[in-house]
């Protein structure tokens, strides 16, 4: 019974015991005054939390309606918003003010078991090597290229070797310098350890300047003024297959609608006239001038394909296709090779040949094409016979080129019922196929050019 009362958390549990056995009153109350915890080394902070407004309101949808009486907090633009985030912060602030110490010691455990220097693997692209890093004391990557020492052909190797080329580091797209574009620092206010100021990290739009905070090397969190735009989001980054242009999407409102941004690699020039607003999916032709991409609607539904061809005089956004079906949307992307653009296909070498369809629409059907040296290499669910109407596990087929049609497709790799094939990657001389095997997921290469008869154990 001792040990009992000794693993009793609360004096009220205590209270509960001596209820329930009066015999041991003596006893128990002894124990009580060993049992005391000490006091909390942290305090509460005196004044209450803050309480947001409501606003009654009524939502409706799918033939069902609620109350939303926080449905106010959607207009960022409300100052009744931005004052309760800074109440918000303050209540945080002094409620959290005994821990800074305890906070700088855990920062400063997790901060020493992060590497010094986060980058990706080189990826060889033609004369290239490819590469990201999150610069010293920075937040965000920086795309970066640097020419391979490899480079085919003595005399260019020397040409290269003369002007410097070899082992210089040229930065392509730079995160923090577009953070700081558009969303200036005005000025640092205060240091302080703790802050729920990055609440504030996606407002847009609001008329009066925030607050907000972020970590510095010491633990601290570095309180700035800043402006009203502070969100940057980088959405897609395309190089052009000569490695003269790099188009990106990017957002700077929070609303998720990018906007196309082409950038000359040889000056380092934002190309002015060819911002277009609402892009989400871009593709290079071979060509490394002429650039497809998507647009959306007012719902922010991806529906239409344009082109765009650099170095002509006037810029012209040419539609390519067209989705009217509201319950679509569209994406484009090149194979692997460059070689193709899939929306239905289009012959990035030759991209004036038009689209050519892979085969009808079905309802729950998709497509995944791949092209390797003459024939599309496609990751489907499509059913296997036009008697069959229910959509299958994904399988492997392939097909030439110049003979799309579904009645001539090969089917490499059947579907399983015990196997399904999740996704595939291709390479010169491999095909690589991602498998879950009754829930253990598996990885197969498969030798290229492929064996028709192939099946995967």
């Amino acid at each position: 019974m001792a040990s009992h009362l000794l693993q009793s958390p609360t004096r009220s549990s205590l209270s509960l015991t001596l209820g329930l056995l009066p015999g041991f009153k003596v006893v128990f109350s002894l124990f009580s005054s060993l049992c005391r915890r000490k006091p909390s080394p942290f305090s509460a902070p005196r004044d209450a939390p803050p309480v947001p407004k409501k606003v009654p309101f009524t939502v409706s949808a799918h033939g069902t309606s609620w109350e939303d009486p926080y449905h106010w907090m959607c207009n960022t633009a409300d100052p009744d918003l931005s004052a309760y985030l800074r109440h918000e912060n303050s209540y945080a602030e002094a409620f959290m003010a005994d821990t800074r110490n305890h906070q700088r010691t855990l920062f400063s455990e997790m901060n020493s078991r992060m590497p010094t220097n986060i980058s990706t693997p080189t990826e060889r692209w033609g004369p290239w090597l490819y590469y990201q890093y999150i610069p010293e004391g920075k937040e965000y990557p920086v795309l970066c290229r640097k020419l391979a020492t490899d480079t085919n052909g003595w005399a260019k190797s020397l040409f290269n070797y003369v002007r410097g080329e070899f082992g210089r580091e040229k930065v392509l797209l730079d995160w923090n310098e577009i953070a700081e574009e558009y969303g200036t620092l005005l000025n640092e206010c205060d240091k302080h350890p703790y802050s729920v100021g990055v609440l504030l990290r996606n407002v847009s739009n609001v008329k009066d300047n925030v607050y907000f905070g972020r970590s510095d090397k010491n633990g601290s969190f570095l309180w700035f003024h800043v402006t009203n735009e502070i969100y940057v989001h980088v959405g897609t980054c395309r190089v052009s297959p000569n490695h003269n242009f790099l188009a990106y999407t990017l957002d700077i409102t929070g609303s998720e609608r990018f906007m196309l941004q082409i950038k000359d690699l040889r000056s380092g020039r934002i190309l002015p006239e060819l911002r277009v607003d609402g892009v989400v999916s871009l593709a290079w032709a071979r060509d490394g001038c002429t650039l497809f991409y998507t647009i959306t609607d007012e719902n922010q539904r991806p529906y239409r394909v344009l082109c765009l061809k650099l170095g002509s005089d006037a810029v012209n956004n040419v539609p390519i296709f067209t989705e009217s079906d509201p319950s679509f949307c569209v994406d484009i992307t090149s194979t692997k090779d460059g070689k193709f653009i899939t929306v239905f296909v289009i012959n990035a070498t030759n991209p004036e040949e038009g689209l050519r369809r892979m085969n009808k629409r079905i309802p729950g059907v998709q497509y995944f094409l791949e092209h390797h040296y003459g024939f599309f290499y496609i990751l489907t669910n499509a059913p296997l016979t036009d008697k069959e109407l229910s959509v299958g596990n994904y399988y492997l087929a392939r097909c030439q080129v110049d003979d799309v049609q579904l009645a001539n497709w090969q089917n490499i790799i059947p579907p399983s019922e015990d196997i399904s094939i999740q996704d595939m990657d291709i390479f010169h001389g491999h095909l690589v196929l991602f498998l879950d095997n009754k829930g253990c997921s598996m990885i197969s290469s498969i030798n290229m050019p492929i064996d028709v008869n192939y099946k995967v154990n």
